[in-house]
């Protein structure tokens, strides 16, 4: 038997096919287009190859895309039925065993047995990346961070993916709510792979949440030639610097970004981050419903069926930006006789009926003007929204859409508590003051309104002061 570049086993997987895999797994870990390349190649020289089969069914499972799941389940049934299940190596039953659940619908269980894995093999790589992907999916920042912490004291800095360890590690710690050791953690792995995109994606996400918008600006600009191109993380990096455009009001700069990069975007990843884009400045009333056709037209072939629930919204999303609400109440319509059937384990179906549609009945109702019922929908759930997968920054579309509601439905006591709570939490937001200065005027507070804005402004000029490339 062979083992991998990490020391694990490899059974039914020639020294040949071993390269192929560990190959995959350095592509896996840089978000790198080849690694599906290099997974065919595993199987092209060891079809029966466990951990090659295993590799394959996650690449096609983890871009929550319908069709490739099809084609996962297909191809891991034609396996299961060639090989001797109770013949397989410890480690890699616990792997088919943990792609069966993910086939099967179950986050849950993928995860815990993930976990174990991780445990016993806390050098299992991928083991690792799934598992940490299945937690962000499923919204678990406790998972986020512990997953990785618990495999860390195994890996040590010569090796070849140490840094990769430590970015994953710097966005949980993110996501957990610990943002300084997450900005040393994330900033260390960057330091030992310039190329890491996880690793560079940790530490904006760390400046976002503090609201060191300027400084999330100057590390992506130093960088742009290690997170733009290369790598199907691509977009969703470049979407993070069309946030850190929005909070400095550069509306110019972020549909400039869009046009060159988010609108070219294929895969369910990328059309959401362009949803979620416009869906912030459709918030702010900036609606160019001839951008939003484009990305309605592109959903439908990926949610006619219940799948993943986060998509789901930002499918929603791309109707109504699109005035195509007809669309909207169809999904809305599926996704409700999908919660009749009783579907026991099946992670999506929960995260459908707590969180994925409410949070679509919300923002028909957004684009409808009916604000009471959008804060009547989303006030009961703001708490939980993590449950239906995503980032706290992508989350936040959903409480934006909330507090403009509450302002602009009148609910100005809801308003001015969810207010308090964005600047007591990111003073130097330049959007959390905007927000303060339109409720103010809202309640006719004229001088409380003028003083908000000119602190968003101040804030906004210094934001803006630390773009240098064109953001394009």
């Amino acid at each position: 038997m062979t083992t991998d570049q990490h020391g694990l086993t490899l059974s039914g997987t020639g020294g040949s096919a071993a390269g192929h895999y560990d190959q995959a797994i350095d592509h896996l870990l840089h978000f790198r287009m080849e690694v599906e390349d290099e997974a065919g190649a595993v199987l092209a020289e060891a079809p029966d190859s466990p951990m090659g089969n295993v590799l394959s069914a996650y690449l096609g499972l983890l871009t929550t895309e319908a069709e490739d799941a099809r084609q996962a389940r297909r191809s891991f049934a034609a396996f299961r039925a060639r090989v001797d299940h109770a013949a397989l190596l410890p480690r890699e039953r616990a792997h088919v065993e943990a792609v069966q659940a993910l086939l099967d619908g179950d986050f849950a269980s993928c995860g815990s047995q993930l976990a174990r894995i991780t445990e016993q093999h806390p050098r299992d790589a991928l083991a690792l990346a799934a598992g940490h992907q299945i937690d962000f999916f499923v919204g678990d920042a406790r998972s986020l961070r512990d997953r990785i912490g618990g495999a860390l004291s195994a890996w040590h800095e010569d090796d070849r993916h140490y840094g990769h360890v430590l970015g994953m590690y710097a966005f949980g710690l993110e996501e957990a709510g610990h943002y300084d050791r997450s900005e040393e953690v994330g900033l260390r792995a960057v330091e030992l792979n310039a190329r890491d995109v996880w690793g560079i994606h940790a530490v904006v996400h760390t400046y976002e949440m503090q609201g060191r918008f300027a400084e999330g600006i100057r590390y992506l600009d130093a960088r742009v030639g290690d997170w733009s191109t290369g790598t199907f993380f691509n977009v969703h990096n470049w979407w993070h610097y069309a946030l850190y455009a929005l909070e400095a009001g550069d509306h110019a700069r972020a549909l400039a970004i869009y046009d060159a990069v988010l609108a070219a975007g294929r895969s369910s990843m990328e059309l959401l981050d362009a949803a979620a884009l416009l869906w912030r400045l459709y918030l702010e009333g900036d609606i160019r419903h001839e951008r939003w056709q484009a990305l309605a037209d592109a959903w439908p072939a990926r949610v006619h069926e219940p799948f993943y629930a986060f998509n789901d919204a930002h499918a929603v999303m791309s109707y109504v930006g699109a005035d195509r609400i007809g669309d909207a109440d169809k999904l809305i319509a599926g996704r409700e006789a999908y919660l009749g059937h009783a579907l026991p384990g099946v992670s999506n179906h929960a995260m459908t009926a707590r969180v994925g549609l409410p949070v679509c009945k919300a923002l028909v109702a957004f684009g409808r003007g009916d604000h009471r019922q959008v804060v009547d929908l989303l006030y009961p759930i703001r708490h939980r929204v993590n449950e239906f997968g995503g980032s706290h920054a992508q989350r936040d579309a959903v409480q934006k859409t909330l507090l403009e509601s509450a302002i602009r439905g009148g609910r100005h006591d809801l308003a001015r508590v969810l207010v308090s709570e964005r600047i007591n939490v990111r003073p130097c937001s330049p959007f959390n003051w905007l927000k303060q200065g339109t409720l103010a005027e809202a309640i006719g507070d004229s001088a409380a309104a003028t003083a908000a804005r000119l602190r968003a402004g101040d804030l906004m000029r210094q934001v803006s002061s630390a773009f240098v490339t064109g953001g394009e």
